[in-house]
């Protein structure tokens, strides 16, 4: 039974216990299942609200030994109000064009993505990735999945987002970008424009990942208020 109070699937398994990338000192370990037809978007949609994230075509949730430090966050749509820092990233980047692709790789995409896991995650795993491992990462899905790619005026890729349509929002899988282009602060506009495309759509949330209090890496999340964290009695406002 999870936290919340509703079922997990039958068929859930636990990866080995490896060092936290997040937390020096921690232990991490996932469970997950996977994803398969017929019932694969109904499956996404349900585990998606009880905090699981997909990779490929398995969905996965922390399941670290004496560690809770991974919360489950979403944006509320129709409530967002981006505080003066973000208004002036939305601003400063109109000029990008934003197109939505079918989940299929490119060598220009994969290019971007190098320079990124280099710049920013150069001691991760994903820096040992090589094209057909990216390749795996964007087209294996079983659910509704687009690619988004952000071009500058000059029609450079300067940020791609790879993102799941849900029922009720949208959920960022992965996203990177060019890290030479600090002013732009590409990151957050790309959380942007997932927060106005869902408007746009009508949609509810959009579904962040993981926030961890004290990781640099994933702190930033808490700036898009206001925000919904998973816990114990389920779903509820997130107070950094």
């Amino acid at each position: 039974m999870h936290e919340s109070g509703h079922p997990l699937p039958k068929f859930m398994f636990v990866t080995p216990p490896r060092p936290c990338p997040y937390l020096p000192g921690r232990i991490e370990r996932d469970m997950f299942v996977e994803l398969a037809p017929p019932n694969a978007d109904r499956l996404h949609q349900r585990l998606a609200h009880l905090g699981f994230r997909r990779s490929h075509n398995v969905v996965y949730r922390p399941d670290c030994p004496g560690c809770q430090s991974c919360v489950s966050v979403r944006v509320l749509v129709d409530a967002f109000a981006p505080q003066r820092s973000l208004a002036r990233i939305w601003k400063r980047n109109q000029d990008l064009h934003c197109r939505l692709r079918p989940p299929v790789a490119t060598r220009e995409q994969f290019d971007l993505f190098q320079a990124y896991q280099q710049e920013r995650h150069g001691d991760g795993e994903m820096a040992l990735m090589d094209f057909d491992d990216y390749r795996a990462m964007i087209e294996n899905t079983m659910v509704d999945s687009h690619v988004i790619e952000f071009r500058d005026p000059d029609y450079r890729l300067v940020a791609t987002c790879l993102a799941d349509q849900l029922d009720d929002g949208l959920s960022a899988v992965y996203s990177f970008f060019d890290p030479a282009d600090a002013r732009r602060s590409l990151g957050n506009q790309v959380i942007l424009w997932l927060i106005d495309t869902a408007r746009r759509e009508r949609l509810r949330y959009v579904y962040l990942g993981y926030w961890i209090r004290h990781s640099r890496k994933m702190a930033y999340k808490a700036r898009f208020q206001p925000l919904e964290g998973l816990g114990p009695g389920g779903w509820a406002p997130l107070v950094p």
